[in-house]
């Protein structure tokens, strides 16, 4: 990272990590915030910026989608921030709306569906979450609705076919996603903490995806206050 970047830096502890265009631009009406660096890309540098969260400095920025790239990006953050608490929170999709229906969703383990989580984690189906539990313990601080279970980590977007969502509803996971195992497996390796939730958007049942949720889950500003209050007791 040295050879991109330089000496690592020490600006900030804390960061969030956004996926909503809608929410990263509601970061601006709401609070002044600054620029603290940028993560170089060829095609397009993914600013950092940084706010005040209740007296402290936090980070924040716009994360490219999927596993590989999302993680290495927080990796790279990290570098140029000192950030090593990551609060991250986007939509996924439902295998089981009984259960998800109407509550936030907070992963215990993620199927390691995608590549990238394989680089830096020994060899297992899932990987653990390790934050789950202190997550869910804010949530109920909160008072706000949650269940925590498996989900699963895909890098193959509309490929969730019939036979592979029978096999993750029977291994108990509740959730489809792109980003988390790899995520939490190069949090993992650096030594970062990783606070994860979701919220369901579309439902994937047999045969059909029902999307009607989708963009609410997507960009509904709620998460964004719940992050802020992670940030504040983390």
């Amino acid at each position: 990272m040295e050879s991109f970047y330089g000496p690592k830096k020490h600006l900030v502890e804390k960061c969030l990590v956004i996926f909503s265009k809608v929410i990263y631009d509601e970061m601006f009406e709401r609070h002044e915030c600054e620029k603290l660096a940028e993560v170089g890309a060829c095609n397009g540098n993914i600013p950092v910026w940084k706010f005040d969260n209740a007296g402290e400095d936090t980070a924040f920025y716009l994360t490219p989608i999927g596993s590989a790239i999302c993680a290495g990006t927080v990796a790279e953050v990290s570098h140029l921030t000192g950030a090593e608490k990551f609060i991250m929170f986007g939509s996924c999709g439902s295998l089981d709306s009984e259960t998800t229906g109407g509550k936030f969703i907070v992963p215990t383990e993620a199927y390691r569906g995608e590549g990238m989580s394989h680089y830096f984690a020994k060899a297992n189906d899932y990987i653990r979450v390790g934050n789950s539990d202190r997550v869910a313990e804010i949530f109920t601080e909160l008072n706000i609705p949650f269940v925590q279970g498996r989900v699963w980590t895909t890098d193959t977007m509309l490929r969730e076919t019939v036979n592979l969502v029978n096999k993750r509803k029977s291994e108990g996971c509740i959730a489809v996603e792109m980003e988390l195992a790899g995520v939490q497996a190069v949090c993992d390796y650096y030594g970062f903490e990783l606070y994860d939730f979701l919220a369901a958007g579309d439902v994937v049942a047999e045969g059909n995806y029902d999307v009607k949720g989708l963009a609410d889950a997507n960009h509904n500003t709620d998460k964004l206050a719940i992050a802020l209050e992670i940030a504040k007791r983390i």
